[in-house]
């Protein structure tokens, strides 16, 4: 029997070079549009918020950073989940690091106290409240409601993990099992004070917020994983019930017909996890169009009202637009420009036929967030806002939350500061805002969150339910 001569020293690490150019291939994201240099660089700082915001031994992420001392975020909890992975994909941190962050949060959430105490519980009935304290994690103060669509957004990174850590190692396999876990726990049915809308939220002191989730918003995400759930699933007339309250909101507005939602967040956080391309429910085909379109033309919508500028708000114009919820200057009444002007702190901005709210104060996530949708129109506007202003409203961790040119009043501000002859600029950044700039340019990069997510069974299974056939639904129905 012949021996395989045994390889010569001076060429193992050749052989071991050309290894790992090979294999490695795997590992990295699907080729995809070639991102610009701002884009490399704004993914980066932006992956960068979450992995130095968050605290280490919980996972929970702050609401805001790094400013100021902040309560954790359960929402930003979801977008940082996801962020992980990304992570890994895009070389920032290891495989391992990425899987210890997440265990520190899933087990936190595993453990953490489930009652109707009002200071002692981090949840109820599978939700978990908005607001938690970013060291002991529970609830940060008795205004903090049990919130359903902030408890959706942390799913939606719970499943992320479920499906991205798909290896067969002890750490990968407990994830899967964690995240199965905490998802079958949420008691969906409960939220549904006045079925079949599911509520806004609950408060042991004030019970059932007397709203639910009805005309179209990020509400979308809520009733998706309450329909998909196996343990604790909501009638699939549910949806049917949510998309009979769209109403005044189709229609034509700054030259795109649409359903709008004015901040523009309301068109992303769904889709940062979803991919809507192709696949419809019977409102999408009486319509003729898809959710993804409909975000493509909301992006259309908000550039143009920007160009238009019906406020005559400084800087507005074609590359420069964007508004959605965010910070502002605080609540002011000033005079500018011979008459008195309104300027608020953290509010949703936004601008469509169901409302307007513009006090001259954009947010960069507004367009970063849809880079997906429209790229064409985003990245000009990411360029020429940070050419423009850059120098103040572009930091270590990308851009700051929000920015506004036409504020100038010497006052006492709640946040941000005043920047001579550019205006008010905030000095943090918002766990929620970082989130869809993050996962929505990895989507647009290499759609590596909707590849992720179109592999989870309940995420298919709640699109299911709710009616949604076609596209990629339809080949994996197809592939079973």
């Amino acid at each position: 029997m012949m021996k395989t001569p045994a390889t010569p020293r001076w060429l193992a690490p050749l052989l071991g070079a050309l290894l790992a150019l090979a294999q490695p291939a795997l590992a990295r994201p699907a080729a995809g549009p070639r991102a610009p240099p701002l884009i490399e660089d704004l993914e980066r700082r932006t992956f960068d918020w979450f992995w130095d915001s968050a605290n280490p031994a919980n996972g929970l992420v702050p609401d805001h950073y790094p400013f100021r001392d902040s309560f954790a975020s359960i929402a930003a909890v979801g977008f940082g989940l996801t962020a992980y992975g990304i992570g890994v994909e895009r070389g920032y941190v290891t495989r391992e690091q990425a899987a210890a962050r997440t265990l520190a949060a899933l087990r936190f959430f595993r453990d953490a106290p489930q009652n109707d105490t009002e200071d002692d519980a981090t949840g109820f009935h599978g939700f978990y409240y908005h607001f938690l304290d970013m060291q002991h994690g529970k609830r940060e103060a008795r205004w903090v409601e049990l919130s359903s669509v902030d408890t959706a957004l942390l799913m939606g990174g719970v499943l992320f993990a479920q499906s991205y850590y798909d290896r067969d190692t002890a750490e990968e396999r407990e994830i899967r099992a964690l995240a199965d876990r905490l998802y079958r726990a949420v008691e969906w049915p409960w939220m549904q004070a006045r079925p079949p809308r599911l509520s806004m939220g609950w408060t042991p002191g004030g019970r059932f917020i007397p709203h639910d989730w009805e005309g179209y918003n990020e509400g979308m995400l809520i009733y998706v994983l309450a329909l998909g759930s196996p343990t604790y699933p909501i009638g699939a007339e549910a949806w049917d019930a949510w998309t009979s309250t769209y109403g005044r909101q189709w229609g034509e507005f700054h030259g795109q017909t649409l359903l709008n939602f004015a901040p523009l967040f309301g068109h992303q956080y769904s889709h940062a996890w979803i991919d809507f391309r192709g696949i419809r429910d019977a409102w999408n085909r009486d319509k003729g169009l898809d959710y993804f379109e409909n975000s493509r033309r909301a992006t259309y919508a908000q550039r143009a009202y920007a160009i238009a500028n019906p406020g005559g708000w400084t800087g507005y114009g074609e590359n420069v637009w964007g508004l959605t919820a965010c910070n502002g200057p605080g609540g002011f009444v000033v005079e500018s420009g011979g008459r008195e002007r309104a300027f608020r702190g953290y509010t949703a901005r936004g601008a469509g036929r169901d409302y307007v709210s513009d006090d001259g104060t954009l947010a960069p996530t507004a367009a970063g967030g849809s880079i997906a949708f429209a790229p064409e129109i985003v990245l000009p506007a990411l360029a020429e806002m940070k050419r423009r202003y850059g120098a103040h409203i572009y930091d270590r961790y990308g851009f700051v939350d929000a920015f506004n040119p036409s504020f100038h009043t010497r006052i006492e501000l709640r946040t941000g500061k005043l920047v001579p002859a550019l205006g008010w600029v905030d000095t943090e950044q918002l766990g929620i805002d970082q989130g869809p700039i993050l996962l929505m340019i990895e989507n647009w990069r290499s759609g590596l969150v909707w590849k992720v997510m179109k592999k989870n069974p309940y995420i298919r299974r709640g699109l299911e339910r709710a009616g949604f056939e076609g596209g990629w639904l339809g080949e994996a129905a197809a592939a079973r």
